[in-house]
């Protein structure tokens, strides 16, 4: 899995201008826009996407991202606190349709990097959890990103925090073999969080564990096939592999105090009708 927070790909190119608002409609839009026409709002967090980004595909990562927030579906967010957190840096998650049209794109700096991206053609939504049929839905990956990168990782810092010290921090060092600031060259012998991506640091590094532990937890990475994907980098890829393994993860991320999704999306949402702004 490659590092995919924004605020590291602008390194390379620049995107987004978000400047003064200005009235588009009947709603507020940002200089963004005219860049990424289509446009959903889940809770008042963006999903915006190119033109050449699929309505479907859109959409889908809306509904997931609705239901991590929403996760008993009843229409309202089940962590109030973390949302406003999102609310409050403009989180938002940008949609290109794949790294050609990134690679290409033309557009100008943002002023914030509360950003995350997410590909057209890595996001299935015919992925089901149940069964292998092929390639893992990069939008529970992505959007869960967002969501604890910029929300819970801020809400909590000493449980969630994405730096040393923090109980999640923790216990990534125990997972992955100590503490390392930097990737090592090779991981401890017995490491079962092994990621390598060198241009990750260490809250990037707190992000990818947060994410492999929860959609472990969630059933999301036991299907047929997947520990072979996925076992250089994670090797606790089932509840009960967490739960025995990687106590201290388990124990935090199932924590009912801090209201963490407790069952996978699966891109139908129930609590309301999402639609897509053009």
């Amino acid at each position: 899995m490659m590092n995919r927070f924004l605020n590291f790909i602008f390194l390379a190119i620049t995107i987004i201008m978000i400047g003064c608002y200005s009235e588009c409609g009947s709603a507020k839009c940002s200089s963004w826009e005219f860049n990424f026409p289509k446009q959903a709002i889940v809770f008042g967090i963006k999903v915006i996407a190119t033109e050449n980004t699929s309505d479907e595909k859109v959409l889908h990562a809306a509904k997931i991202m609705a239901q991590y927030l929403d996760n008993d579906e009843d229409g309202k967010v089940d962590n109030q606190a973390v949302v406003d957190k999102l609310i409050s840096v403009d989180a938002t998650l940008v949609m290109f349709k794949d790294e050609n049209e990134l690679d290409n794109f033309d557009g100008d700096e943002p002023d914030h990097d509360h950003l995350q991206l997410l590909f057209d053609e890595e996001t299935i939504p015919s992925f089901n959890k149940n069964s292998a049929n092929g390639r893992f839905d990069a939008s529970l990956e992505e959007v869960l990103h967002l969501i604890t990168h910029e929300g819970y990782a801020k809400v909590y810092i000493n449980a969630l925090g994405e730096l040393k010290g923090s109980g999640i921090a923790d216990a990534m060092d125990k997972a992955r073999g100590g503490y390392f600031k930097d990737v090592p060259s090779q991981y401890p012998a017995g490491a079962w969080y092994s990621y390598d991506d060198e241009t990750c640091e260490y809250d990037c590094m707190i992000t990818e564990y947060t994410y492999w532990a929860l959609t472990s937890i969630l059933g999301g990475q036991s299907y047929p096939g997947r520990f072979d994907e996925i076992g250089h980098e994670w090797k606790l890829n089932t509840p009960e592999k967490v739960k025995m393994g990687d106590p201290d993860v388990y124990g935090i991320l199932t924590d009912p105090q801090y209201r963490l999704p407790t069952v996978l999306p699966d891109g139908e949402y129930k609590g309301f009708t999402i639609s897509l702004e053009k």
